[in-house]
C-alpha cells in the first residue's frame, strides 16, 4: 500500500487504535461468552450435549478456514472494504444468532448462523495486526499493539462471568445481542478513522483453488482433533478426517509454491528469524491451551473449589497478562522485542516449572503465584512476537502476515487442549494400571493419582516452554526497509 503522508494529530491515532481494539475485544469475547451458556442452550433445544457443542466447534472451523483467505483479500482490495464488512457480517451474525433460532424454532439455524458471525469474525481477526502495521508509524507500533493485545486479554478475562451474568438473569439470547451496539460503534468508528489507501495487488489473481485447499484442511484437521476424544481417535470418521486433513494441507504446499501470487507466500518462512518468531507465537499458544484447559479441573477436583470461586482465581492470569501486556508495548522502542521475548521465555519456564510442582496440598497461594507468572510471561511475549513478525515483512505482505498470526493464535489452542487432555488421560490410566487399580471407579481414584496426571500435562508444557526460550535467543529482530528511514511515515492522513 502507498505511503501514508503526515499531518495527523494524536488523537486520530488514538481513535484508529480504538477502532482495531474493539475488533480485537469482540473476537476474544465470542470465543469465551457462547461456552458458559451451551447448558442452557442444550436444555432449550432438548438437544445432548455433544450436539450443543457444534456452538462453539463451528465458529471455530470458519474462522479456521477463512483467516488467510481475508487476509490475503486485504491485500488486494484494502483493509478498510475487509474490516468494514467483517464488522457487518459479524454484527448481523449475532443479531441472527439470537433471534432466528427461537423465531424458526431450529437449533441447525442457529449453528448456520453462528457459521455466519465466524466469516465476519475471520475478517476483522485477520488484518487487525496488519492495520497496526499499516497504519501507525513506528515509533508507536509497540505501544499500539500492547494496547490491543490488552483489549484482547480482557475480553478473554471477561467473557465467561459476562456469559454467565447474561444467561442467568436475562436469557442465553443476550450472549449474542451484546455484539450488536459494540458493533454497530465499531462499524461507525472505524468508517471515519480507518483511512482508503491504495492497495498493491489486483483482486482479479486471487488464489481460488489455495483457498479452497486451506479451507478444507484446516477445518478437517480442527474437526478431527476437537472430535476425537468423543468419537475416538481410531473411529473411521476421525480417521478419515485426518487423512483429509493430511491430503489437503500437503497439497496447498505444493499447490502455493508453484505460482507467482499464492494466498500465504511459504517462501517467507525461508527467513530464519521469520521462521522462529512464528513458531515462538505458535508454541505460546499450543503449550497454554492445556494449561487454560486443565487448570480449573485441578481446582474444582482437587482442591475442592466450586466453578465460580475456580474463575475468579483464574483472572489472576489475565490481570497479570494484560499489565504485563501494556508494559511490553511501552518497552518495546526501548528495550527491544528480542529482548523482551527472552526475558518473558525465562518467565514462562519459571511458571511452567512451578505448575509440575502443584501437589494435592499445595496452597492456593502458590497456585495464583504461578497463574500470575505464566500471565507476565504471556503477555510480555506475544505484544513483541507479534510486532517482530509484521515489521519483518514486505507491506504487500501486511494483510497475508497478519491473517498468519491470527492463525498461530486459536489454531494452536485448540491442538493445545487436545494434546494435554490426551497426556492427561493417558497419563492417568497409566499410572492407575501401574497401582494396579484401573477396575476401580471414577470416584475412588486418589486425589494425588489425578494430580500426578495433570504434573504429566504441565511438564509438557514445560518441555514446550523450553523450546520456546532457545527460539527466542537464536533470533533476531529484523526490520524490513519498508519500515526504515521513515518509509512508514510518522503520521497518517485520511483519519478523521
Amino acid at each position: 500500500m502507498e505511503n501514508i503522508g503526515q499531518g495527523t494529530d494524536q488523537a486520530g491515532f488514538n481513535l484508529l487504535i480504538l477502532s482495531i481494539s474493539l475488533a480485537a475485544f469482540m473476537s476474544a469475547l465470542d470465543g469465551t461468552i457462547v461456552n458458559i451458556a451451551l447448558p442452557t442452550i442444550s436444555s432449550v433445544f432438548n438437544i445432548s450435549s455433544s450436539t450443543v457443542s457444534w456452538v462453539a466447534t463451528i465458529y471455530l472451523l470458519v474462522m479456521a478456514g477463512c483467516v488467510l483467505i481475508f487476509g490475503k483479500l486485504s491485500d488486494g482490495i484494502g483493509f478498510k472494504k475487509v474490516f468494514l464488512s467483517g464488522f457487518v457480517i459479524f454484527t448481523v451474525g449475532s443479531f441472527s444468532c439470537a433471534l432466528l433460532p427461537d423465531l424458526l424454532s431450529s437449533f441447525p439455524v442457529l449453528i448456520g448462523s453462528r457459521a455466519f458471525q465466524a466469516v465476519g469474525g475471520a475478517m476483522i481477526t485477520a488484518i487487525a495486526p496488519a492495520m497496526v502495521t499499516a497504519y501507525i508509524p513506528m515509533k508507536q507500533k509497540g505501544k499500539a499493539m500492547g494496547i490491543i493485545m490488552t483489549v484482547a486479554a480482557l475480553g478473554t478475562a471477561i467473557g465467561p462471568t459476562i456469559g454467565g451474568v447474561l444467561t442467568q438473569y436475562l436469557s442465553w439470547h443476550w450472549i449474542f445481542l451484546i455484539n450488536v451496539p459494540v458493533g454497530f460503534c465499531a462499524i461507525l468508528l472505524g468508517a471515519k478513522v480507518i483511512p482508503t489507501i491504495t492497495p498493491h495487488d489486483q483482486v482479479e489473481g486471487f488464489d481460488k483453488a489455495g483457498a479452497l485447499l486451506i479451507f478444507t484442511g484446516l477445518a478437517a484437521l480442527l474437526f478431527a482433533v476437537s472430535e476425537g476424544n468423543d468419537l475416538g481417535w481410531t473411529s473411521p470418521a476421525i480417521l478419515g478426517t485426518f487423512a483429509l486433513a493430511i491430503v489437503t494441507l500437503a497439497y496447498f504446499v505444493w499447490h502455493e509454491l508453484g505460482i507467482s501470487d499464492p494466498l500465504l507466500e511459504l517462501r517467507l518462512f525461508k527467513n530464519r528469524n521469520f521462521l522462529m518468531t512464528n513458531l515462538v507465537m505458535s508454541l505460546v499458544f499450543f503449550s497454554f491451551a492445556g494449561i487454560n484447559y486443565l487448570l480449573p479441573f485441578y481446582l474444582e477436583y482437587v482442591k475442592g473449589y466450586g466453578a465460580s470461586d475456580a474463575g475468579l482465581i483464574l483472572t489472576s492470569l489475565s490481570v497479570a497478562m494484560m499489565i504485563s501486556g501494556l508494559l511490553a508495548g511501552a518497552l518495546y522502542n526501548r528495550a527491544g522485542g528480542r529482548n523482551l521475548c527472552i526475558v518473558a521465555g525465562i518467565f514462562l519456564v519459571a511458571g511452567y516449572y512451578m505448575l509440575t510442582l502443584l501437589r494435592v496440598d499445595t496452597t492456593i497461594g502458590f497456585v495464583i503465584l504461578c497463574l500470575v507468572l505464566l500471565g507476565f510471561s504471556l503477555g510480555l511475549m506475544i505484544t513483541p512476537a507479534s510486532n517482530m513478525i509484521m515489521n519483518s515483512v514486505a507491506k504487500k505482505y501486511q494483510g497475508m502476515v497478519s491473517s498468519l498470526t491470527s492463525l498461530e493464535r486459536f489454531a494452536p489452542l485448540t491442538l493445545g487442549i487436545a494434546f494435554a487432555n490426551l497426556v492427561f488421560i493417558q497419563g492417568i490410566a497409566a499410572i492407575a494400571r501401574h497401582h494396579g487399580i484401573t477396575e476401580s471407579a471414577p470416584v475412588n481414584i486418589k486425589l494425588d493419582l489425578i494430580t500426578a496426571g495433570f504434573n504429566l500435562a504441565f511438564f509438557f508444557s514445560f518441555v514446550v516452554s523450553i523450546i520456546i526460550l532457545i527460539l527466542a535467543l537464536l533470533a533476531r529482530q529484523e526490520v524490513h526497509p519498508d519500515y526504515q528511514s521513515g518509509a512508514d511515515g510518522d503520521a497518517m492522513t485520511g483519519i478523521i
